[in-house]
């Protein structure tokens, strides 16, 4: 027997999925329920906003990997070799040749340099292997350089290396948890040069740039720095405000952007948005998304086809051929469909309970949402990922 179902949806919503959004409440049960009730969250500047110039940087170097039982890289992974005589010949021991050593693995090693860290403080490391290797579990990371974009020295990196997980191999049976040629050391780099950062420019101009870009937030930001006379601010673009430093703070310029990253934002004014992932089937959509006019409808139609398999078989004194028989029967249901109309300005409470009603499915809301974008009734901004 074999079933096909089909949906037929008419012009379509939306649902909602959300994740910690202050003031909406999501419960998981036949359907999605959400807390019509809004609030208006302000955030701080520091949650959405970051002081130009004061920023991470990426540092690499290339390591050895040492103490490994067998499960290292293999004779053919030549730089693995190279790597390893040439660690002997720093530490004063002469290239003997031939040497093949099960016990090392060639890694990458990375991590990011944090603004204003001083030289002597700890940073955490992430490594991962180059070559052949099997696992680096309970392997320690020799001394390795870890170099900037500028060719220069920042850290040094050395530890035992933790990788969360484990492999093990025995008669062709494998085991694994996590990815056993990735680990980390925490607190495994020690810093050596600090990055310097410059904040202000010739002119004593403090710049703020937006994580998210957007106008009205930037118009917003650079107006109550101003209300707080903490600054002559000025919205330059959607991504950055310029903030004029008063001889009140070009001595203490720490204490002004303390301030600054304290003041609150009022979020609302983010355009709207509906992210949908097709590949978990999850909806996250913003507060300020409404619908335009638009009437929805959902109904179920099930086919059934069963085939029966028979055989005719004709008299023992005939001159009748044996043949196969195949029966088909198909049966349709066709459930009554659900049509609700909404008006202009529904609200995502309104509209998700609705659609709770209808029965809709996650999947089918995608596609749904999908249908609303092009037949412009969705007034948000709509991405898919």
């Amino acid at each position: 027997m074999t079933n096909i179902n089909f949906k037929k949806i008419g012009v379509s919503a939306l649902s909602l999925f959300l994740l910690s959004i202050t003031g909406l409440q999501a419960q998981a049960a036949s359907g999605v329920q959400v807390s019509s009730r809004m609030a208006e969250p302000t955030v701080r500047v520091k949650d959405v906003a970051q002081i130009r110039n004061a920023r991470s940087n990426q540092l690499t170097g290339l390591g050895l990997i040492v103490g490994l039982q067998g499960s290292g890289d293999s004779a053919s992974t030549l730089f693995t070799n190279k790597a390893f005589v040439n660690m002997l010949e720093r530490l004063g021991l002469p290239n003997m040749g031939g040497i093949k050593v099960k016990n090392v693995a060639a890694v990458m090693v990375s991590t990011n340099l944090p603004p204003f860290i001083k030289p002597g403080q700890s940073i955490d490391v992430n490594v991962a292997s180059m070559g052949d290797a099997k696992s680096i579990e309970n392997g320690v990371l020799v001394r390795t350089p870890m170099i900037g974009p500028d060719g220069r020295t920042y850290a040094v990196a050395q530890g035992p290396v933790s990788i969360g997980g484990f492999g093990v191999e025995a008669n062709g049976e494998i085991v694994k948890k996590n990815v056993p040629t990735v680990g980390r050391i925490p607190n495994g780099a020690i810093v050596e040069k600090e990055v310097n950062v410059t904040m202000l420019d010739e002119n004593g101009n403090l710049y703020i740039d937006l994580l998210n870009p957007d106008y009205t937030t930037a118009s917003e930001l650079a107006d109550k720095i101003n209300k707080s006379l903490l600054g002559n601010a000025k919205a330059m673009d959607p991504a950055s405000v310029r903030v004029f430093v008063t001889n009140t703070y070009k001595d203490n310029l720490v204490d002004l952007i303390a301030r600054i990253e304290n003041l609150n934002l009022n979020p609302r004014n983010n355009a709207a948005k509906v992210v949908l992932d097709e590949r978990t089937g999850t909806i996250l959509i913003g507060q300020n998304v409404k619908i335009s006019p638009v009437a929805i409808s959902h109904g179920g139609l099930t086919v059934k086809i069963e085939t029966q398999h028979d055989v005719s078989q004709p008299n023992p004194l005939s001159n009748g051929v044996t043949t196969p028989i195949t029966n088909t029967k198909i049966t349709a249901v066709e459930e009554k469909g659900i049509t609700q109309l909404f008006t202009g300005g529904t609200t995502i409470g309104e509209l998700v309970k609705s659609l709770n009603v209808l029965g809709v499915s996650t999947k089918d809301l995608i596609t749904i949402i999908q249908t609303i974008k092009a037949a412009g009734a969705l007034n948000a901004q709509l991405e898919i990922i």
